[in-house]
């Protein structure tokens, strides 16, 4: 048994987990919505249009890793079939990463799904310019939900549902707040201030993800800020695991 047949097993019961289709049945339904709100939009449709579509990407993708991915080990732990896994040569970092890259195969096609849909949309409404700048903020959003779940892989590692999910959650809003909070480091004095940004530096940096204004009006972002967001998103997922298998490591169970 390996990485990949536990991330196989983990997209699996993710994609029939009534919650998904839920979120991605809404996701649906909110993204059409939107039009309803365009005759508020003072000849800004289109931007609000795209604008909530995006978000609905990150905040529906959010939902299922609070409600889904913050009890991938716990329920396992508490069904006692992580003692029948665990028992085989299967060591534990490699469990961790299969289940972060089940549950991230699994938000790759829900985000994949709307952000199509929403690009169809606006296609449909005579502006197929838009779509690249679609793809690429759904792309961005896809890696920002990928470093999410390898927090909420970590959380439900070493702890309970509930602290998991709002542990995540605010890592996810801390990692909003990133760049505010090293300008109000640097107004500070110097031990709250290298306090400070060393904080900021540990927290994830989730603004490198977001182009949903540029996506609003049509504009794509460069090739270089896709390759630092993936890089970035690939170097953080790697920490987060690293230090959720040494965490694991050490766990007991009994």
């Amino acid at each position: 048994m390996n990485a990949l047949l536990i991330a196989h097993n983990t997209f699996r019961e993710a994609v029939r987990d009534r919650v998904l289709a839920g979120l991605v049945a809404g996701g649906l339904a909110l993204i059409a919505l939107t039009r309803l709100g365009s005759a508020l939009a003072m000849g800004e449709d289109l931007r609000l249009t795209v604008d909530l579509g995006l978000s609905s990407v990150s905040l529906l993708g959010l939902l299922v890793i609070l409600l889904v991915g913050t009890s991938l080990v716990t329920k396992e732990i508490e069904r006692r079939t992580i003692f029948n896994l665990l028992s085989r040569p299967l060591p534990r970092p490699v469990y961790l990463v299969g289940k972060w890259a089940g549950l991230s195969a699994a938000l790759v096609v829900v985000a994949s799904a709307l952000g199509a849909t929403l690009a169809i949309l606006v296609t449909a409404l005579g502006h197929p310019g838009h779509a690249p700048a679609i793809a690429q903020a759904t792309y961005l959003a896809i890696l920002e939900l990928s470093l999410l779940t390898s927090l909420a892989v970590l959380f439900s590692a070493l702890s309970t549902p509930v602290l998991s999910a709002l542990y995540t959650l605010g890592f996810f809003l801390a990692g909003q707040w990133v760049d505010d909070l090293r300008r109000f480091a640097a107004a500070l004095p110097d031990p709250l201030r290298a306090t400070l940004a060393f904080t900021a530096d540990m927290l994830p940096n989730l603004a490198l993800f977001n182009m949903r204004s540029l996506a609003a009006g049509g504009e794509s972002t460069s090739a270089l800020h896709l390759g630092l967001a993936t890089g970035y998103a690939v170097v953080y997922c790697g920490c987060v695991l690293a230090l959720a298998s040494a965490a694991f490591e050490s766990r007991d169970f009994k």
